[in-house]
């Protein structure tokens, strides 16, 4: 997994938990 992509592993890991911070708060809201 982390031998996929040499970037791509940071930057997948930000929108992860960006969407996971999106869901959270339209949950919430």
């Amino acid at each position: 997994m982390s031998g996929v992509h040499g970037g791509y592993t940071t930057t997948g890991v930000i929108l992860v938990l960006f969407i996971l911070l999106v869901i959270v708060l339209r949950t919430f809201l």
